[in-house]
């Protein structure tokens, strides 16, 4: 494949994630509303939110398999049509104020995403090794439109007819409609098994277990994981705690597009600092900008306070997720590349819905500075992981 048409395919992925995440940002912004408007009890507000994430694990394995049987770029539509029946089934059940129905859309927001999430390996696929950093960083990039495509379709929708919100949620279905048309472009190649010299395959197939159990593997799983969960708990309860302390939807949803800007933007330098610093330096650097967030948030409840904690919110979260995927790419031939990519991201996104799940509670019963306090035994478990491969590497040159 030529290089001009490898990142011809970087660049088509990129699209589709902007569009992709656009919806996904859309819902983080107004589905936590819409959960207090239809749950029961208060404390299930956050339910769908964290149902996204349930959606996505429980997604990977299959996605992966459907991908390696049929290849990336048919594996790819499929997303695209459960993100067209995501935004269909929220629309309805907002308009008929089901409960249960809103919860399956946005499981289905989550299944899509379980099959976006190979977005960023498929770019890591296409360009030779020395630029799988800056393909991964490239297409996560595409969230930068949708910090701005994803908060503003939220305010300019959710008012819209009769019911608010509902239009809000269709809109997820032309986003995904877009993506099925960029996506239909891509030229990927279909997986092969490397063959030796003399043409027979001897291509050794490693279990997942003996993989897992590398050093670096569970490097790039915390990584992954922390950086993930703390985000994740984190802006699904932010809109909530600005409505309790006064502010107005608007306004939520500038701090979260505020947040969106801080996570993607840092991405189109992050692979060129992770081949100048190394991947370890730049999740541990991702630790430490969650730390500032923490100052920032317990500080004070001020709108710019809530603006620059969740700018820096994003950013440690861009450090140590691209960290941990750029991170996952060495442990793995291409041959183990599919279970090794669906296995860390059910891990993450497992944790994730952990994460998502108690958000609601923990705000509910310990508040905002509680649920900050909350994060602080993740953030205090990853050091000690990159510290571990860290002394492993620096053993390995001296040797």
């Amino acid at each position: 494949m030529k290089t001009i048409t490898k990142w011809n395919n970087v660049v088509l992925l990129f699209i589709a994630q902007a569009l992709f995440q656009s919806g996904t940002i859309l819902v983080m912004t107004l589905s936590a509303m819409v959960g207090l408007k239809l749950a029961p009890e208060e404390s299930l507000s956050t339910l769908p939110i964290a149902m996204i994430s349930v959606g996505t694990a429980f997604t990977m394995v299959p996605a992966s398999f459907i991908i390696r049987k049929v290849g990336q770029r048919k594996g790819f539509l499929v997303g695209t049509i459960l993100g067209i029946s995501s935004g269909l089934l929220s629309f309805y059940a907002i308009l008929s104020s089901s409960f249960i129905a809103f919860i399956i859309g946005n499981m289905l927001v989550g299944a899509h995403q379980g099959f976006a999430q190979y977005y960023r390996f498929a770019a890591a696929d296409a360009v030779p090794v020395y630029h799988k950093g800056k393909a991964i960083s490239f297409v996560i990039a595409g969230g930068v439109a949708a910090a701005f495509a994803g908060p503003n379709l939220a305010k300019l929708t959710q008012n819209l007819g009769a019911t608010p919100y509902a239009y809000s949620f269709i809109s997820i279905t032309f986003l995904s409609i877009a993506a099925l048309g960029v996506l239909f472009f891509l030229k990927l190649p279909k997986n092969t098994i490397t063959e030796s010299q003399n043409g027979e395959n001897k291509v050794h197939e490693r279990p997942l277990k003996e993989i897992i159990k590398q050093r670096t593997t569970i490097t790039a799983l915390v990584s992954s994981a922390v950086g993930y969960c703390v985000m994740m708990m984190i802006m699904t309860a932010t809109p909530l705690a600005m409505y309790h302390f006064g502010f107005s939807p608007d306004q939520s949803a500038n701090v979260i597009q505020w947040h969106v800007l801080g996570m993607f933007v840092p991405s189109f330098f992050t692979g060129i600092l992770i081949g100048k610093f190394g991947t370890h330096k730049i999740i541990l650097s991702g630790i430490i900008i969650f730390i500032l967030y923490l100052i920032f948030a317990l500080s004070g409840i001020g709108y710019l306070n809530f603006i620059f904690a969740l700018i820096l919110l994003g950013v440690g979260w861009n450090f140590m997720y691209i960290g941990g995927s750029t991170l996952l790419t060495e442990v793995y031939t291409p041959l183990e590349k599919e279970k090794v990519q669906a296995f860390h991201d059910f891990f993450v996104f497992g944790a994730i819905s952990l994460s998502g799940l108690s958000a609601g509670g923990l705000l509910k019963f310990w508040g905002w500075h509680g649920i900050n306090l909350a994060v602080i035994p993740l953030l205090l478990t990853a050091p000690l992981c990159i510290t571990l491969y860290a002394v492993k590497w620096k053993t390995s040159i001296k040797t």
